[in-house]
């Protein structure tokens, strides 16, 4: 596509950041001090930028019809032959991703006003999350690899500081160390993928990456092994920001921070950048089906395993975060066997239902004064109407309930895992069992939270409310777009059926992302496409029918059988995983850093100044009889020591 220059790309960058200062440094010194700013204040300092940058995003979208909007890049930094220019272009991708971060980042800070209005620090909070909306548009904008990265580290870095909110909180301040610290192993692939790119194309500007990986696969002349090591070290990189296994462990302790910040952060924006990277450099992908494959995989088997735990846990923001996960690997199951729009689809339909479902938990903890354990709740349908009948729809949805948009998304991932040449009949399998899992679980929270007995104690059904519209509108607006969100994406199947409408956003990305069409009968099993559409609806709704009857009045799977206490406590334990870490990794780490802190403690830096000191000592001992009181013995010394000065400026002046 042609591009044209426009300031627009920056102005909806530097907007957040509008917020940031607002709220980080104008409203502290005017109030003197975040804990004096009043919510009001902190909110419109914050939602009002962000929200014009949605209306900027808007307008943008509008014209990437017809070309890309640039900013002229100017050369940022130069060191040697190396050159990084700062340089932003808003695609037909980035646009996409642009309108879900300010859209839903403008609606989850609404939620906040009123979620967190009797909070201290809001101030403290809001300039978080501009700086967050800030990192991560920065990150989807960039067309240089380093911005992106630069973008990539902001987001860690809010997370790690909206996650530990509540810092005076050891575990949730732990939480937030946690998530910065597994997220910079995961960093250090990318930084060696990044590096790799730029040995093999000699830039890191994306257009410039984007004709090399075209060349290279019309000729043929690169260096396999070499493109697939660039692309299983960006895929690491990959697994630590989108929470994929073995570097998942983080975002089920994410959840220690304020509830919107889950909706935001680890369930519409950040965890999903691994797969936008990978959707960005499409290009490069293709040329590594090894490096493909892995990702398959690792990403059917991160969705099946996460799905497995969510089925046992009791904390219905836990049920959440274990189905964030889950849904990350259904989103690289697809990037790994080549169907890069539809991981974009379905990160897009995600970003509608999950972050619903996480404000929809919000308000049924708002409403049950902090109370998290499903077991202690039941029975809410009728007191708060209203966020039952959003988190329904946000739960159709995520199950795959025909034709909410998690349908739509979610079949097109399981059709073309076996569908295309790329495809594989395993991953196909896992991803079945997933989609199973998923419907189960979310019909089991929804069951433990709002049907059944009530089980919630006096003092939390006395208080219990409703939420305010403040909190009710963003539910609204994305239980809109869970429902109907799908219709970007009518299967060419459904869609000749219903008057041939066209898969809008596959065409739409066709310019960054070559649409793959998708035959009816799948390569890899002689399955047609609507067998798959029919059979995973059928699953879907009669596993989700399940989890609701089963787990109405028995919340545990042990109540209903003793036979499965064992695999319930298992499941309810994480496989054990944090403690296999904590064994296998942590507890070596601290013992060999107290090893060496003592040895370089004592031997090295105690003893270096130790040693001075002693050394000190002894020469003033040897040099004290110079000074023992006698005039002729310290004339003496005089006299030599003047002589000495007279033959070193002789021979200095000699040389």
């Amino acid at each position: 596509m042609e591009a044209q220059y426009s300031l627009i790309p920056l102005f909806i960058l530097l907007l957040p950041m509008v917020g940031f200062l607002l709220n980080g440094i104008v409203l502290p010194l005017a109030l003197k001090g975040f804990g004096r700013t009043s919510v009001g204040a902190a909110a419109c300092a914050s939602t009002i930028p962000l929200a014009t940058a949605f209306v900027l995003g808007l307008v943008a979208f509008n014209q990437l019809e017809y070309s890309n909007l640039l900013i002229e890049p100017y050369q940022w930094l130069a060191i040697g032959e190396l050159k990084i220019n700062f340089s932003l272009k808003m695609d037909r991708l980035s646009g996409l991703l642009t309108l879900i971060i300010t859209g839903i980042g403008t609606l989850i800070h609404l939620f906040s006003a009123s979620y967190l209005a009797t909070e201290k620090g809001i101030g403290r909070y809001y300039t978080y999350l501009s700086l967050f909306c800030f990192s991560m548009l920065l990150l989807v904008l960039g067309n240089e690899l380093p911005l992106l990265f630069f973008g990539w580290e902001g987001v860690g870095l809010c997370s790690y500081l909206l996650i530990g909110f509540w810092y005076t909180d050891t575990e949730k301040a732990n939480a937030g160390k946690k998530a910065f610290i597994t997220n910079r192993v995961g960093d250090l692939g990318f930084l060696v993928g990044a590096f790799l790119i730029y040995k093999m194309v000699g830039s890191f500007n994306f257009d410039v990456m984007t004709a090399a990986f075209a060349d290279w696969s019309s000729t043929g002349n690169f260096d396999v092994f070499l493109v697939t090591a660039t692309c299983l070290a960006l895929f690491v990189g990959a697994t630590g920001k989108s929470a994929q296994i073995p570097l998942y462990i983080w975002l089920p302790d994410a959840m220690s921070g304020p509830t919107p910040v889950s909706a935001l952060i680890h369930a519409a924006t950040m965890v999903t950048a691994g797969v936008y990277m990978i959707a960005r450099l499409n290009g490069l992908f293709e040329l590594a089906p090894t490096a493909l494959t892995v990702i398959a995989y690792v990403g059917a088997f991160t969705a099946l395993f996460a799905g497995t735990i969510a089925i046992a846990q009791k904390d219905i923001k836990k049920v959440l975060a274990y189905s964030t996960v889950s849904q990350l690997g259904f989103m690289f199951m697809a990037t790994g066997v080549g169907a890069y729009q539809t991981a974009v689809f379905h990160l897009m339909t995600h970003a509608f239902f999950k972050a619903l479902l996480f404000l929809g938990s919000g308000s049924v903890i708002h409403a049950c004064h902090h109370e998290q354990d499903m077991t202690k709740m039941g029975g809410l349908k009728k007191y708060l109407p209203h966020t039952h009948f959003t988190m329904l729809i946000g739960s159709l949805a995520i199950s795959g309930i025909p034709f909410f948009s998690g349908f739509f998304s979610k079949d097109e991932i399981l059709y073309s895992s076996i569908a295309l040449p790329g495809g594989q009949v395993f991953v196909f399998i896992m991803g079945v069992l997933t989609a199973a899992l998923t419907a189960l679980y979310t019909g089991r929270m929804m069951s433990m939270t709002f049907y059944g007995n009530e089980r919630l104690d006096h003092h939390t059904k006395e208080h219990l409310h409703e939420s305010p519209g403040l909190m009710l509108f963003p539910l609204y607006t994305l239980a809109a777009l869970a429902a109907i969100g799908g219709l970007f994406g009518v299967p060419h199947l459904l869609g000749d059926f219903l008057g041939h409408l066209p898969h809008l956003l596959s065409q739409w990305l066709s310019p960054v992302i070559p649409i793959r069409e998708l035959p009816l009968v799948a390569v890899k099993l002689p399955l047609h496409e609507g067998v798959v559409m029919a059979g995973s609806s059928i699953i879907a709704i009669l596993c989700f029918t399940l989890g609701i009857v089963l787990f109405k009045n028995k919340q545990t799977m042990t109540q209903r059988s003793a036979s499965f206490a064992p695999i319930e406590k298992i499941l309810a334990n994480k496989y054990y995983i944090d403690e296999m870490y904590q064994l296998l990794i942590l507890n070596p780490l601290a013992k060999s850093a107290k090893v060496c802190a003592e040895v370089i403690d004592r031997l090295g830096i105690d003893g270096a100044v130790n040693g001075v000191g002693s050394g000190a000592r002894r020469m003033s001992q040897q040099l004290k009889v110079l000074q023992n009181g006698d005039v002729q013995t310290a004339a003496l010394w005089m006299i030599a020591g003047t002589a000495l000065a007279v033959v070193g400026i002789i021979v200095l002046t000699l040389i």
